[in-house]
């Protein structure tokens, strides 16, 4: 039965973007022209503001007997394919990391071998970053480091920034899971911001603790501390499946990735496959042996397989990387149409008073003063979903779609996304729990070290409200995304990909190079965001020059050139510039939002 809604209001995307082009000065107002203020776009319409829709269908109440039948039913069938999809997505995010790990587990698992360049602390973020990107899966890649520090193939002290880009590498599945909401530019834009407030975090906690650790040791000194004071055990069931337990009969016929090749490869043993062959191996009982002085004694025997895997992928006669490349596309199909189905089934259902009992439970704040500790309830209820789910890739992008339809807000999506960050924890410390007896502590004290800088990052990014700023450079990237599309790629590639690769390649080329590199970038940076800062809040201890970035050219400080020539691009290759694309005539826009 189908219900009947009012139309939003209008959206941000639709409004008129306000030109800056001859202001005198911007004020904390409005831009002052021609002697009259003008009130900024901004304040007069939120961008932000989580979307209202207004129930005009027939009340419950008013409906005949075979209405309300009719109408339950809908409900109930709409519910079951949300679950059926939802289930699917899942599945889909497990293929996706089993083929990211066909594809480039082998090439993660070599790269761990290189002791020497992983001590730079800046290249052992990076390779953490790749390496995570290459599997899909910050536990996978953190059980990897786990297992090497645990066989004293790395030192803790070397493992603790691979973990810290880790960290920033796991992100990278939720962001592309926002472009499943690229059609609709308002809930592109909230989706996106939901899903880059974590990569925003992640970043801002390496930029500010890769350093101090550098310097003081402090997460290696303290993890320790807390080591060496407990009594240490081997817990061999330490790795249990939760939510695996419900997708894993599933996934496991299509394909099974055998995460301990990928160990192998990094302590530098002979792997044929990554394919997991032998689901279930045991030790035969040993044998009574006499050499040949006549000694008698027990011999060890090696495992046997006692129970083989079977799925599809398994003997068909293609390589890891072509088994890995048709899981990719199969993953990203299966991806995409779930997305597409969930984000219709959530706008479909949470319409009306659905959705505002639903973002009033969400969003909601505790009374009076106790309201500041809202947001620590959330931390807590992220933390404890995602131990129950043993991923934040599969939290976070589960969230990421409720963001975009409106359901959520990114205020509230911010420490649903810090407690995910420390509940995903718990796998490197359950993988730490399964190490022989003598090899625990290294292994537990690397572990602890992922807990103690996840909780570090919170405290330092979320009590004092004027610290949340990844909320606002996430807001600042939604904007742009939702006006510039391609941006949205373009960041992907850049920030999981070129970057770490360039950074890799400059520590190749010696600390010195790096250095020489890297700093005065740094300090450009921390400039440009000082002076931004400065025009937000006190633009009248600037020079005139510096109230704005209008003595820069238009390239330097706006999208829009790049933005036209793309369209140009476009426009030209689908033949289709007869339709309003000619920018010739078109005057310059310089929009405030599009500026550095």
């Amino acid at each position: 039965m189908k219900s009947s809604y009012s139309t939003q209001p209008p959206s941000y995307s639709d409004k008129k973007n306000e030109s800056f082009d001859n202001p005198a000065f911007v004020s904390d107002n409005g831009v002052i022209e021609n002697g009259h203020v003008q009130k900024k776009e901004e304040e007069e319409f939120d961008p932000w503001e989580l979307p209202e829709l207004k129930d005009t269908s027939k009340p419950f109440k008013e409906m005949t007997s075979g209405e309300r039948v009719v109408f339950i039913l809908w409900v109930i069938l709409r519910i079951t394919l949300f679950l059926g999809f939802l289930y699917l997505f899942i599945c889909s995010l497990d293929f996706l990391s089993s083929a990211f790990r066909l594809l480039g587990g082998k090439a993660a698992g070599e790269v761990f071998r290189n002791n020497v360049i992983l001590r730079n602390p800046v290249t052992g973020v990076m390779i953490g970053i790749l390496a995570t990107v290459l599997v899909q899966s910050s536990s996978t890649s953190t059980s990897i480091v786990v297992a090497m520090v645990g066989a004293g193939l790395l030192e803790v002290s070397t493992a603790i920034p691979i973990v810290m880009g880790a960290n920033i590498g796991t992100s990278v599945t939720n962001t592309i899971v926002a472009m499943g909401q690229i059609t609709d530019r308002d809930d592109f834009r909230r989706a996106f911001a939901g899903a880059t407030v974590h990569d925003m975090f992640n970043w801002t906690c390496v930029i500010v603790l890769l350093p101090l650790e550098v310097i003081s040791g402090y997460l290696f000194r303290l993890s320790g501390a807390i080591v060496d004071s407990l009594h240490l055990e081997e817990y061999k069931d330490g790795k249990k499946d939760l939510l695996k337990a419900i997708t894993k009969p599933f996934t496991k016929k299509i394909v099974e990735v055998d995460s301990k090749a990928i160990q192998k490869i990094a302590k530098n043993e002979d792997v044929d496959t990554l394919l997991k062959l032998c689901c279930k191996s045991e030790t035969p009982d040993p044998v009574n042996v006499t050499d040949a002085n006549g000694t008698w004694y027990m011999e060890e025997q090696d495992k046997v397989c006692v129970t083989p895997c079977d799925f599809i992928f398994k003997d068909v006669g293609l390589k890891d990387s072509e088994i890995g490349g048709i899981l990719l596309v199969i993953a990203l199909i299966l991806l995409c149409v779930c997305l597409f189905a969930i984000v219709k089934l959530l706008n479909s259902l949470l319409k009306g008073n659905i959705r505002k009992l639903i973002k009033k439970l969400i969003n909601a704040e505790f009374p009076g003063k106790c309201a500041y500790f809202t947001g620590y309830l959330a931390i807590i209820v992220g933390c404890g979903l995602t131990i129950l789910v043993q991923s934040s890739s599969i939290f976070t992008s589960a969230m990421t779609p409720l963001v975009g339809v409106g359901v959520i807000s990114i205020e509230r999506m911010y420490p649903l996304t810090l407690g995910s960050n420390i509940g995903t924890t718990t796998t490197g410390i359950l993988a730490a729990l399964t190490q022989d007896a003598d090899k625990i502590r290294e292994s537990l004290q690397l572990a602890f070290c992922h807990l103690f800088f996840n909780i570090s990052g919170i405290l330092l990014f979320y009590p004092l409200p004027f610290t949340r700023f990844p909320i606002d450079l996430a807001k600042f990237l939604g904007m742009e995304t939702s006006k510039y599309r391609w941006f949205a790629i373009l960041y992907l590639i850049f920030m999981f990909f070129l970057l770490p690769l360039f950074v890799f390649g400059l520590s190749l080329a010696g600390w010195q190079v790096m250095a020489g590199v890297l700093i005065p970038l740094a300090a450009i940076i921390v400039t440009i965001c000082l002076i931004k800062v400065i025009q937000k809040k006190k633009p009248s201890i600037l020079p005139k020059f510096l109230r704005n970035w209008k003595f820069l050219p238009l390239c330097c400080r706006s999208l829009e050139p790049i933005d036209r020539v793309l369209q140009l691009c476009v426009c030209k290759s689908v033949k289709c510039c007869s339709a309003g694309a000619d920018y010739t005539h078109e005057p310059q826009r310089d929009v405030e939002t599009t500026r550095i």
